[in-house]
Parts: structure tokens; C-alpha cells; sequence
């Protein structure tokens, strides 16, 4: 009978400890609709340990579910047009960590790139996530919760290329090898005026007001960071939930 209950309570710690480990992961996946690879790129905040996974490659069509703690702070973006070279040094002609490897370990993305940025179980036990084109973009993102529960729970995103319609004075053209990848820089990185970066005398939400190429990413992207005081309209929050990230998603119509 001892031998029972010892091996009853062996079992149940283990069970206990695996329904634990799900508490305390979110799982992200991360899908490819583009019509070419992306390779997406993972970035933990300052605090925040890196994740075992920080960079691999994605093909059209396919996904890869990343498990995520729920204490987790950082960004994911996704970069394009990636070789390696004879010396074996990977690199990408956008969204690039500078890493010189697949994996970015502790390297985040050189603009122009989009940013989807996440806090998980932040103030209130909430999730306070957004897509980011402060620091310029380089193709469609969506980010969209799995199930609705505490907060805003909203998708948000940006479903449109908008390398085409850049305004000439943002366009990248980053050329390789006999490649091309496309972005639009921000009008920060473009001209670096304290006016358009939000510094110096333009630091605070009341002297930093929107630009008119902030407001052509708006216009484009309206759930999308902007520019860096764009939290109104940005910042969604959730709880408890698992999340789907789309690279070139369909065009959303909720």
C-alpha cells in the first residue's frame, strides 16, 4: 500500500510540474504567408534572459510554434533576402541583427524593420503588445491573440506593403549578390531631426507631435505605431492567452 501512494505521489508531482510549465509559457506561432522566406528574428528586453531560439528560417506556407515564458519581455521581426557568404557569415538585406549567424543571440533588428513588441503578464497580470513602425518597416505583420479574455484582446498589425507607396525620400533599396530587399526607413532614421525622433527638445508627448510621414504610416497602417507617442491608438493588452504572429498576412477585415 506505501509503495502505491509513494508512486501516486510521484505521478502527480510530475503532472503537477508539466501543467505548471504550460502555465508558465505562451505559445507563439509564428506563420509565413509571404511568397518567399522570412527568417524571423527574437529579441529579449533589458532583464528579460534570451530565448533558447533567437533566429531561423521560415519558408513560404510554413510555421514553427515558439514556446515563450509568460514573464517574457522583447520583439519578433522578420528579415529578408538572407544568404551566407563562402566565410559562412549570414546576413539580410533587411531586418538584419548584424549577428554575422542565423541566430540573432543578443542582437535586434537594424532599421528599417517592423517590430512586434510584447510584455507579458505586466501591470494588472495583463499582456501589453503592439506592431511597431517607429523604426521604419519592411514587410506585413499581424498579431492576433488565440482567445479573448481580460483586456482589449484585439488583432493589430500592418496588412499592406507599403515599400511601393514609401515616399521617395524614406525608400531603401538594399542591393546583394544580385538581390533586392525593399524597405521604408522612418523619417528619424532618414533625417535624425530631434523634430521627427521625439529628442531633445521634442521628448515629451506634448512637444512631439505627428509628422506628415508618421502620418502616412497611420493613414496606411492605423493600428500601428507610428511614431514613438502613438500609444493611444497602438497598445493592446490581453491576458493568458497564446499568440499567432502572420508574416504577409491575407488582408483582415475585422
Amino acid at each position: 500500500m506505501d509503495r502505491f501512494f509513494t508512486l501516486y505521489a510521484a505521478f502527480f508531482t510530475l503532472l503537477s510540474l508539466s501543467s505548471l510549465s504550460d502555465v508558465e509559457s505562451a505559445s507563439f506561432k509564428l506563420i509565413n504567408k509571404c511568397r518567399y522566406t522570412v527568417w524571423p528574428g527574437l529579441l529579449s528586453g533589458a532583464g528579460t534572459a534570451q530565448l533558447p531560439t533567437t533566429g531561423f528560417a521560415l519558408k513560404s506556407g510554413k510555421s514553427k510554434t515558439v514556446n515563450i515564458p509568460r514573464s517574457w519581455s522583447g520583439r519578433i521581426w522578420g528579415r529578408t533576402v538572407c544568404t551566407q557568404d563562402s566565410s559562412g557569415k549570414f546576413s539580410c538585406l533587411t531586418g538584419d541583427c548584424g549577428s554575422g549567424k542565423l541566430e540573432c543571440g543578443g542582437s535586434g533588428a537594424i532599421p528599417p524593420a517592423t517590430l512586434a513588441e510584447f510584455t507579458l503578464n505586466g501591470a494588472g497580470g495583463l499582456d501589453f503588445y503592439d506592431v511597431s513602425l517607429v523604426d521604419g518597416y519592411n514587410l506585413p505583420m499581424l498579431v492576433i491573440p488565440k482567445k479573448t479574455t481580460n483586456g482589449l484582446c484585439g488583432a493589430t498589425g500592418c496588412l499592406i506593403d507599403l515599400n511601393g507607396a514609401c515616399p521617395k525620400e524614406l525608400k531603401l533599396a538594399a542591393r546583394a549578390n544580385g538581390q533586392v530587399g525593399a524597405a521604408c526607413r522612418s523619417a528619424c532614421e532618414a533625417f535624425g531631426e530631434p523634430q521627427f525622433c521625439c529628442s531633445d527638445a521634442y521628448s515629451t508627448p506634448d512637444t512631439c507631435s505627428p509628422s506628415v510621414y508618421s502620418e502616412f504610416f497611420k493613414h496606411a497602417c492605423p493600428r500601428a505605431y507610428s511614431y514613438a507617442y502613438d500609444d493611444k491608438t497602438s497598445t493592446y493588452t490581453c491576458a493568458n492567452t497564446d499568440y499567432v504572429i502572420i508574416f504577409c498576412p491575407p488582408p483582415y477585415s475585422r
